[in-house]
């Protein structure tokens, strides 16, 4: 029998995917499952690109130029300009989502056998990426007990060698919700410029942030526009998932032309969602106002019914619309499994995230779960209810 890649081994498995065939089947016995594994929102799409793709002309669904239409670039700099990053049409290449950016990004900067330095808990993809591309990652732990919060800069000098490419994090974080202050990323800035790295941002939740707090793009640094290099996407931002249309932003003109390379190995992004992405530039901000509100609403209601759990320990995030839970169990990875498996309250049960396949460190997050904060109010109080629930019987 031919005998799969070594690679293909080590590939990891999706820790918010690959519970589903456990929830599929507790459907199929009648339960239901609310789903706090996965960060689908259920807000609305902006009615202005349902309508773009709804009412066009298209006769012919051709192939989209391989680094994305120079309309759309061009009107995606402006969005960006007006964010305080000060890019054009050409610094721009779009992608099919912001997987396929870092795809682009890890095979650009890294060949087999180099390493990225990513703080961890990180979103879990990137094990993946870099395990596609031949890269190690080397993680730099954050902690639960000062909410996620950068570690400090001479953690992550102590782990550069001559392997190291790049430093890359989440702003605002997914899983953890942690959202970088300048400051913070004022300090990586001096410490990719010390040692010649790339910073590399995935900012595909920027609007998402909370209290008062503001976004620091890494590409609004000066001093910084050959090592900073910026992860996008609309799934999040429109509510727009499903229309797999992302980009990288950058100044190094090097990298770029190299991006570009791998994104006409792939032909181009899909045409209709092109379409719908460039018009939900048209969305008002009253819509991000909206969006905003609700979360922090979310938010507030999910951390108030966790902390009445006792046992229960959780992060206050303040972008995105996740966060990670300390729980008292050993291995979460198994009470998420049997919450679909063999738990139910009153034919409801719930679908958690372990936090395990967020960490590349082995055995960190096993009493750990991601929790999205997607579903309305009522249902997150009931999920939590659930939950509390659960713990009771399964800690018995």
């Amino acid at each position: 029998m031919p005998a799969i890649s070594k690679k293909g081994i080590q590939m990891p498995e999706s820790p918010i995917r690959k519970l589903v065939p456990y929830a599929e089947d507790a459907k199929k016995r009648g339960t239901k499952v609310f789903h706090l594994n996965i960060g689908q929102p259920d807000i609305k799409t902006p009615q202005v690109a349902l309508d773009a793709v709804k009412n066009n002309n298209i006769t012919t669904l051709a192939y989209a130029r391989s680094e994305g239409s120079e309309e759309y670039r061009t009107k995606l700099a402006t969005y960006y300009v007006n964010n305080n990053i000060d890019v054009s049409a050409n610094n721009i290449v779009i992608t099919t989502g912001g997987s396929e950016a870092l795809l682009f990004t890890i095979g650009s900067i890294t060949d087999p056998g180099d390493e990225i330095i990513i703080p961890e808990p990180f979103y879990a993809n990137y094990n993946g990426f870099s395990t596609a591309s031949g890269v190690t990652v080397v993680p730099v732990i954050s902690s639960i007990e000062n909410n996620f919060a950068l570690p400090k800069i001479e953690d992550f000098e102590k782990l550069i060698t001559k392997k190291t490419k790049a430093i890359l994090i989440c702003n605002p974080g997914n899983p953890t919700g942690y959202l970088y202050s300048k400051e913070e990323i004022e300090k990586l800035k001096q410490v990719v410029l010390k040692h010649d790295l790339f910073l590399i941002a995935d900012e595909v939740y920027r609007e998402f942030t909370y209290d008062g707090l503001q976004h620091t793009s890494v590409m609004s640094l000066e001093g910084l526009e050959q090592n900073s290099i910026v992860i996008d996407s609309v799934s999040k931002r429109y509510s727009m998932c499903g229309a797999r249309i992302g980009c990288i932003v950058s100044k190094n003109d090097e990298f770029i032309k190299t991006a570009i390379k791998f994104a006409q190995a792939r032909l181009s992004p899909p045409t209709y969602a092109l379409i719908a992405s460039e018009a939900a530039l048209d969305t008002p901000q009253r819509y991000f106002d909206e969006v905003i509100e609700e979360y922090v609403e979310r938010r507030n209601t999910l951390i108030t019914e966790l902390k009445k759990i006792e046992g229960v320990k959780v992060a206050n995030p303040k972008g995105a619309f996740y966060c990670v839970v300390q729980l008292p169990v050993k291995d979460t990875d198994d009470f998420a499994q049997w919450l679909l498996e063999k738990f139910d309250h009153n034919q409801e049960t719930v679908m958690v995230a372990p936090a395990s396949g967020f960490y590349s460190t082995p055995g960190e997050g096993k009493n750990q779960v991601r929790i999205a904060y997607v579903l309305n109010k009522k249902d997150l109080i009931r999920s939590v209810e659930i939950l509390g629930a659960a713990l009771k019987q399964y800690n018995s």
